[in-house]
């Protein structure tokens, strides 16, 4: 068994981790994505609100519970995007060193997740497609400058909180992910863990016709090359599909 432990800020779209490991055991893949859920001061796309979020404190609290209810874990994902971008590169490498020291286990972040995303395919020009004000989304725009991915078109939605990202239906996700100039980009990221995701990749990038990267999907796909070869699962997307577009 693969287990990846996911640590996750609060309550929005969480419930897209079991549902996916419950797929993954249908198909016979033995894989356990135990979740536990870090703190939250403000729920706030706002960078003050960001930086405590992805605080030293609240994620050593949460990687401690994680390791008591699931010790047995290979790997852990800090499972938010805008709460690991906003410490830019070296804060965000210096924030899952912290978490590899802690757990004794490798680890990632979903910003991290999404570099080492657009490397495996080879993606160095893409379309945001980014649920955040504009300003806490042009951080991740700076964060996949610094890994040598240009950002070709940004689509920011204005939406504040995480849980009202997590309330958007297939339809209203499809619409923002469709919104973005995806001309000349090779592939379309959504950078948000509180968006519903993970049941819809392949349908967005059959409909698109282009790569779509989201933030849930990244994370599981880079938690588990942090402890062994990915499986072949075409239904979560190109990057899961063991080749490019």
């Amino acid at each position: 068994m693969s287990a990846i432990g996911i640590l996750y800020p609060g309550h929005s779209a969480e419930d897209d981790y079991p549902a996916l490991e419950s797929r993954l055991r249908a198909e016979g893949h033995d894989i356990a994505l135990p979740v536990v859920h870090t703190s939250v001061g403000e729920d706030a796309h706002r960078v003050d609100a960001l930086l405590d979020l992805g605080s030293g404190d609240r994620l050593a609290e949460g990687a401690d519970r994680l390791l008591a209810q699931a010790p047995g874990v290979d790997a852990v994902v800090w499972a938010c995007t805008s709460g690991s971008f906003v410490f830019v590169w070296d804060g965000a490498h210096e924030q899952v060193e912290a978490l590899a020291r802690r757990t004794g286990r490798p680890a990632t972040s979903t910003s991290l997740a999404f570099v080492h995303a657009c490397r495996t395919l080879g993606v160095s020009r893409v379309a945001v497609a980014a649920s955040y004000p504009r300003d806490v989304a042009q951080a991740f725009v700076s964060l996949l400058a610094r890994a040598g991915i240009e950002v070709s078109a940004l689509g920011s939605h204005e939406i504040v909180t995480a849980a009202e990202v997590g309330t958007l239906g297939r339809d209203r996700v499809r619409e923002l992910v469709a919104g973005v100039d995806a001309s000349g980009a090779e592939a379309v990221l959504v950078p948000d863990t509180a968006m519903h995701t993970l049941g819809q990749v392949a349908q967005l990038e059959d409909e698109l016709g282009t790569v779509v990267l989201t933030a849930n999907q990244v994370s599981v796909h880079h938690g588990l090359a942090l402890v062994g070869p990915v499986p072949t699962l075409p239904w979560l997307g190109t990057l899961f599909a063991g080749g490019t577009w």
